[in-house]
């Protein structure tokens, strides 16, 4: 039986509202990173070592016990896999298409979520999501402009211009909805700053791989990269940090679908910083995604 979500103070509705705009701001300076010659597997290098090495410093400090059970030791390395190609296909479409769209498509993930959970351990999706389901598809097609009407381009153009990305943040919502899935039912009871540290650090050692099979890392080619790879970096360890050091002591069960607030924040900065900006139609139905999506992580159950 899942437990009652409570009630959040002002203190914490704030600290997830931080969250989600680290989040947001990281995938920002991701895509400056990539303006300015930094590749993939670099920048997914570069932050998940980071934030193991500052997660595992505060595993030492708070003497976090490292004990495993058999279980728990065989889903992590499937977890990191997971979260390595998700990953990279998250910051594939950022490196491709708006910001704020690579997030709306990959803030789907409840639904793959829901399917995994299905085909891996039979349950029955609630009738909650096969409400919002269609909603979240509809303002999708809004989002993304599928007919390319907003852009003038039509179908077959407009494809041409985000098919790659959406694929990709297709591809990083449906590797992390099995992730979570794996996740709760394998190594559920793990602490959330052991588990973090792992991931992370298994998600660094593959992306270093990749980086030295590349023949090293691709290095900003300009100052703007520099800052683009040292912020992704900054804000990405600090969000994960907050999300699993400072969030449970708040008291907050069953509220993070506040942070999905995100793509908005994101739209805001890619707007401000980047340029980058969106028609009406495209905004009506990022808002659309973003509510429902919200309705499905706040309602009462």
């Amino acid at each position: 039986m899942t437990a009652p979500t409570r009630a959040l103070s002002g203190l914490a509705f704030a600290t997830l509202l931080c969250i989600a705009l680290l989040m947001g701001a990281n995938h920002v300076a991701a895509r400056m990173a990539f303006n300015h010659g930094v590749d993939v597997p670099t920048a997914v290098m570069f932050r998940s070592l980071v934030t193991a090495a500052v997660v595992g410093a505060l595993l030492m400090i708070n003497r976090v016990p490292l004990t495993l059970t058999p279980r728990q030791r065989k889903a992590l390395p499937a977890i990191g896999v997971l979260i390595a190609i998700q990953s990279v296909c998250l910051y594939s479409a950022v490196a491709r298409l708006p910001v704020a769209l690579a997030l709306l498509v990959f803030n789907s993930f409840p639904l793959m979520t829901a399917l995994w959970a299905r085909l891996l351990y039979g349950h029955r999706p609630e009738r909650a999501l096969l409400i919002a389901m269609p909603v979240i598809l509809i303002g999708l097609v809004l989002a993304l402009d599928v007919l390319g009407a907003a852009s003038g381009l039509g179908a077959a153009g407009q494809w041409r211009e985000i098919g790659a990305g959406v694929a990709f943040a297709v591809g990083a919502s449906v590797t992390f909805g099995l992730a979570l899935v794996l996740t709760q039912h394998e190594a559920g009871g793990l602490d959330g700053r052991l588990r973090t540290f792992a991931t992370m650090a298994m998600v660094g050692v593959l992306a270093a791989s990749a980086v030295l099979v590349g023949g090293g890392p691709a290095l900003p080619t300009a100052t703007p990269g520099w800052w683009g790879l040292a912020l992704l970096t900054l804000l990405y360890g600090t969000g994960i940090t907050l999300l699993f050091t400072v969030l449970p002591r708040l008291g907050v069960v069953g509220n993070s679908a506040i942070m999905n607030v995100e793509p908005v924040f994101a739209l805001i900065l890619a707007w401000l910083i980047l340029g980058q900006a969106i028609a009406p139609v495209q905004l009506v139905g990022a808002l659309i995604v973003v509510g429902a999506v919200m309705w499905l992580g706040t309602r009462k159950k």
